[in-house]
């Protein structure tokens, strides 16, 4: 089967094995795959994927066509549309996966769509209301709101009757983001407006977390789920902390138990996949490459500035 593989920094398509079954497993024949901040670092020499998982396939994440399944798994969901998160590997013809992770689709949701739903809606869920605890009133703050989590953050939080303020590093993306749902946006420039947040989602890093920190309400939640673009470490101002109550903590997915992990996708399933079957949610888009062309798509992937996913897509 063809995949997208990485060398030596190098991202190519080429000709590997098919994924073969274990217990519990589901094999997908891919029609969509969205690219992900990790894909880029794990392309550039960071971020490896966890045991068990391809080390140089790309991809966190994917949609398609359950081919088959292992002798305990249901045979019944063979042919169902599904999307689901990977530990690495996603960027395939075939995939393997745990089908306690798969997430069925709606009927209405295109195969575009579905390619860059599962890593960013699920990392925005997670973040937002299991760790982050997001209620109806609460005023979010999402950072680094023009990617494929941030716009995914941007309408879990509206969803759920929150205050959403979206922060991007200039303005060429703001009337989009109010159109998803945001009912504020500014940019870090202007951030000492910005009233104090309950909740901090943090895709970008050390640079803006700082800012953050200067705003928070009493017992704000800081969740922080992204580096890559402002920086990994800051001087951290103790005594806010202690002042506003607040809490700080990380998150990543793509190295949790199978348990967990199957914990989420049942929840993305309750709460998240009937926004889709009814129109309230959709995955904006950057950009859309044949699979042929994954390398190119990695180059603009690279380049500032984007707003909503990348995805490949398979005839």
């Amino acid at each position: 089967m063809k995949a997208v593989t990485v060398n030596d920094s190098s991202v190519t398509v080429a000709e590997v094995d098919r994924p073969q079954l274990s217990a519990g497993d589901a094999v997908i024949e891919v029609r969509a795959a969205g690219l992900n901040a990790a894909d880029l670092l794990q392309a550039r020499g960071f971020y490896p994927a966890p045991a068990g998982w391809p080390a140089d396939i790309l991809g966190l994440e994917c949609a398609g066509v359950v081919a088959e399944v292992a002798p305990d798994v249901d045979s019944a969901i063979v042919g169902r549309r599904v999307a689901c998160i990977v530990g690495g590997g996603g960027q395939a013809q075939f995939v393997r996966v745990p089908a306690s992770h798969l997430l069925f689709l709606p009927d209405n949701v295109d195969w575009e769509t579905a390619g860059g739903l599962a890593e960013t809606f699920t990392t925005a869920y997670d973040a937002l209301f299991r760790q982050a605890e997001l209620s109806a009133g609460d005023h979010v703050v999402i950072s680094g709101a023009a990617g494929g989590v941030g716009t995914a953050a941007i309408q879990l939080s509206r969803r759920a009757g929150a205050v959403v303020t979206a922060v991007t590093r200039d303005d060429r993306h703001h009337d989009e983001l109010i159109a998803l749902g945001a009912h504020h946006v500014t940019t870090t420039a202007a951030y000492d407006l910005v009233t104090p947040a309950d909740v901090v989602l943090e895709l970008v890093g050390a640079a803006h977390l700082e800012l953050a920190i200067s705003r928070l309400a009493p017992r704000a939640r800081i969740v922080v789920i992204g580096v890559g673009g402002g920086g990994a470490q800051l001087p951290l101002n103790l005594l806010t902390l202690m002042s506003t109550r607040a809490t700080l903590t990380g998150s990543t997915l793509r190295a949790r138990a199978v348990a967990e992990k199957a914990d989420i996708a049942a929840a993305m399933q309750r709460d998240v996949m009937s926004g889709f079957a009814a129109g309230e949610l959709r995955v904006p888009r950057a950009g859309q490459f044949a699979f042929s062309d994954a390398p190119a798509a990695y180059e603009f992937f690279a380049t500032a500035g984007k707003f909503g996913k990348i995805v490949l897509t398979l005839s």
